[in-house]
């Protein structure tokens, strides 16, 4: 587990996109911050959709001791992908909905800095996907991903078929309206929306599940962090999906390369907070007896 951090003298934010009445929530939270001494950076992009002052994102990842930010796991998720190479500390305050993630709610923020500045805290480690796709032309295409990559049909009208080698030994053609290969943290993103298993996020492994098999007999399968997957397919056209917010057509012959990265991704929580007690509250599991 990382250490915690030496100090916490600026923190850079990222506000969720294309959504200005968040200027209020954001103005005060940022009040709590400067009480405590705190330095606000805000990314250029943010201020400017709600009419501030901000700084380019590179400039905010580099100054910054911790990053945050304010809206949903989605924009917590792009968060932890663009900054992943600045090696910072990354937690969500939570405006959207669901929060699996981004975990501090509006009403918390003021306790949670309190616990951030009395050193309760911990830093985990997140497994990340370290992924290329190589073209049939010869060109690779290189990403990183939090969640999940995804490959999917072009048209709803449209099965595709899926080969899939594990170390450089194909085990199985998946058929049907695609495939994911999350990670433990996005075990309960897209994975858990088809019927994949819900796995502790600090466990290192993929897990490959089949979107609308085309065979009962397909199911979801656990692979070790340290195998080297390879995807690729028959068809003309399939479409890979990276955490939902990048996507590449792939043609006949084109193959994707996933492994586990090197290092993982910092996401900072607050002793209080509970995994097994979020599952438990956002998927309204049965109550307690």
């Amino acid at each position: 587990m990382p250490q915690l951090l030496e100090t916490i003298k600026t923190v850079g934010f990222t506000i969720k996109p294309d959504d200005p009445e968040m200027k209020p929530v954001f103005d005060s939270i940022k009040l709590l911050f400067e009480r405590r001494g705190i330095k606000v950076l805000l990314s250029e992009n943010s201020a400017e959709m709600i009419g501030q002052t901000g700084v380019p994102f590179d400039t905010m990842c580099k100054e910054a001791d911790c990053l945050v930010s304010l809206g949903g796991d989605g924009t917590l998720l792009s968060l932890v992908r663009r900054s992943y190479k600045y090696k910072k500390p990354v937690f969500g305050i939570n405006a959207g909905n669901l929060g699996f993630l981004a975990d501090v709610s509006l009403d918390s923020v003021d306790e949670f800095l309190d616990d951030l500045f009395a050193g309760e805290y911990s830093i985990d480690e997140r497994m990340m996907i370290e992924g290329y796709i190589q073209t049939s032309s010869g060109k690779s295409i290189n990403f990183f991903a939090f969640n999940d990559v995804v490959l999917t049909r072009p048209t709803i009208s449209k099965m595709i078929k899926i080969n899939a080698s594990i170390d450089g030994n194909w085990f199985n053609t998946y058929r049907g309206d695609g495939l994911i290969v999350s990670t433990p943290t996005g075990s309960t993103a897209y994975n858990l929306a088809v019927g994949g298993p819900v796995m502790y996020p600090l466990t290192q492994a993929f897990i490959m599940t089949p979107i609308s098999a085309h065979s009962l007999t397909q199911r979801p399968l656990i692979v070790p962090v340290d195998f080297t997957i390879e995807l690729s397919s028959p068809d003309e056209k399939v479409i890979a999906l990276i955490d939902g917010q990048d996507d590449y057509e792939m043609q006949a012959g084109d193959i994707l390369v996933i492994k586990g990265a090197k290092r993982g991704a910092k996401i900072l929580h607050s002793l209080h907070r509970n995994y097994f007690g979020v599952l438990r509250e956002k998927l309204h599991w049965g109550d307690k007896l």
